[in-house]
């Protein structure tokens, strides 16, 4: 089933920069009425200029969450389309276990989706209509040495998001899940590590829109890296614990 975007009321969260961002200004393109969120409300307004209903949130903070939601819905006159993009990533020292960066990435990539969909899911399931775009990362597919507390929030991602599109595809309700592989972004730019197929946020932003008006489940880009993790979930346990864990 394919989606045109034109007239489509979408609530970018996590949009102040980065993939959010684009997304956000790919959309207003095609013709998409936008309202994006985030903390950082200057950066906010650079992104939105005069293209874009900014409303200010923590998703980490539930109530800020509903009353952005409850902003959105008043600004736009309903919400369509939720991507839920905020994200938080730091590199772990597994044999330095760090339980504080750990709860972090908890609290913003799992809880604060958590927080989003709540706050939007309701509504649709009322109305019969919406969907919900889940921003993962190619990440969450197997376990890398230096992302256990990333990958394991990606990882959960988009095992959520899998079984919320189990349980309310007779809803109405359609979940999307993004996976993209590295893209430069604030995210990624302190990364000392290599990087393969690395795009630009722009690149990003077309293929999750591409994505969307295609009516596909699951965006997953940029091809070879897709390709590559897609082989990487078949390998054997033991043969991914040798071959990643050699240089330690």
């Amino acid at each position: 089933m394919t989606t045109d975007l034109a007239g489509k009321r979408v609530w970018v969260v996590g949009a102040s920069s980065g993939i959010g961002a684009a997304t956000a200004k790919a959309l207003v393109e095609r013709g998409a009425h936008v309202a994006i969120s985030a903390r950082r409300e200057t950066e906010l307004r650079q992104v939105a200029g005069s293209s874009m209903t900014v409303v200010v949130a923590d998703v980490t903070d539930r109530a800020s969450v509903d009353s952005a939601a409850t902003q959105v819905r008043e600004a736009l006159g309903r919400i369509d389309m939720v991507i839920i993009n905020a994200g938080f990533w730091e590199q772990m020292d597994a044999t330095a276990w760090d339980r504080d960066l750990f709860e972090r990435h908890v609290q913003v990539n799992l809880l604060g989706m958590n927080n989003c969909i709540g706050a939007v899911l309701p509504r649709m399931v009322a109305g019969r209509s919406g969907t919900i775009v889940g921003v993962a990362s190619v990440a969450g597919y197997r376990g890398l040495g230096g992302a256990e507390a990333y990958g394991a929030t990606k990882a959960a991602q988009i095992n959520m998001l899998e079984g919320m599109r189990v349980a309310l595809r007779r809803k109405g309700v359609r979940v999307v899940t993004v996976c993209p592989g590295f893209v430069k972004t604030g995210l990624t730019e302190s990364n000392t590590f290599p990087m393969p197929f690395l795009i630009e946020a722009d690149e990003a932003a077309d293929s999750i829109c591409r994505g969307l008006e295609r009516g596909q489940m699951e965006v997953v880009f940029p091809v070879p890296m897709a390709a590559l993790m897609k082989v990487a979930r078949l390998l054997p346990v033991r043969l991914w614990a040798k071959v990643f864990g050699s240089g330690t």
